[in-house]
């Protein structure tokens, strides 16, 4: 007996709750972007600027005798994290401290830092220095413009090749999906305040390929069905689609959630964020393949006029069982 994540043969109408769930991702939508505004992200030294030092101990972390230890240093905006994993040691504690950039300089000076470590030396003997990382204003600045520059020439690249592959009401409506993917994450990003850095950038690319790659699954298996079904209504050949390939979107998403999870639980600290937007964007790019991508391309319509029969789509593997 094999197991089945979805039932053969759904016959599901996924449009019976458009109302709700556009106006959901709608408000879903304007809330990132109030959030982006009003509360902004937790930038990481990657777009900030300034110099991040990771310390470990043999005795807990101690962070108020840490700031104490750096007040009188005159290091600006200093922030002190203690760093929980589970794949620490009993006796390892890890914290993390980020230091702005400093005015005029493209980093903290070697005889700064090294002030640093023994000031908190001072505080426990047992820090130790595993790693410390600098980025200057200059620099940050232009990371920040690459990254934007990344993430628009990503949607448009995908808004040119849908465009050409399909028609353009498919086309919108997998750039819709993405760009709610996208806002999305970056809304979540600065809810929870997590750190935003580059590689949370590689994280937003690649939740853009993972969408996509669902979307134009079930796009492909439109195209086939309307022509296949020429006198069907357009609804019913998407909800048809898109229950034919149920099981296909179902079982990716179930197989590609269970290796994030474990990355998340037990990849430890430095890939965390970058893991947790990926389980994010896999969630969010599932559902926007069916609730918005679709839906922008019932509210669109496309021709139905179609003759040649679609021998090259994509979809052969559309029905395996989950």
């Amino acid at each position: 007996m094999r197991l089945k994540l979805v039932p053969s043969n759904t016959a599901w109408d996924f449009f019976k709750i458009t109302p709700i769930t556009f106006g959901a991702s709608a408000l879903a939508v304007i809330a990132s972007i109030v959030l982006f505004f009003v509360v902004g992200l937790n930038f990481g030294i990657d777009f900030r600027g300034g110099t991040t030092i990771r310390t470990e101990a043999t005795t807990q972390v101690d962070v108020g005798a840490y700031r104490q230890a750096l007040a009188g240093m005159d290091l600006g905006d200093v922030s002190i994290t203690e760093v929980f994993d589970p794949t620490f040691d009993d006796d390892q504690f890890v914290a993390s401290i980020s230091i702005q950039a400093q005015d005029g300089d493209e980093a903290i000076s070697p005889d700064a830092i090294a002030a640093i470590e023994a000031a908190l030396q001072g505080v426990d003997p047992s820090v130790t220095f595993p790693s410390v990382e600098s980025v200057g204003p200059t620099v940050s600045g232009e990371l920040v413009q690459t990254a934007i520059i990344a993430v628009v020439l990503a949607i448009a690249a995908v808004l040119v090749y849908i465009w050409l592959r399909f028609e353009w009401q498919f086309s919108l409506g997998a750039v819709a999906a993405l760009v709610h993917d996208v806002i999305l994450t970056i809304g979540v990003f600065s809810l929870l305040q997590i750190r935003f850095d580059l590689a949370i950038i590689a994280a937003l690319l690649t939740i853009v390929g993972y969408s996509l790659n669902d979307t134009v699954v079930v796009f492909d298996r439109v195209r086939e069905n309307l022509r296949k079904y020429k006198k069907k209504d357009l609804k019913e050949v998407l909800n048809l689609s898109i229950n034919e390939t149920l099981s296909r979107t179902v079982m990716t998403s179930v197989t590609t959630l269970i290796a994030l999870i474990a990355l998340f639980v037990l990849g430890g600290d430095v890939i965390r964020g970058f893991v947790f937007a990926m389980i994010w964007g896999v969630i969010v790019g599932t559902y926007s393949s069916v609730f918005v991508a679709s839906a922008v391309l019932l509210r669109l319509g496309v021709k139905r006029d179609w003759s040649k029969p679609d021998s090259g789509a994509g979809t052969q593997y559309a029905n395996i069982d989950a």
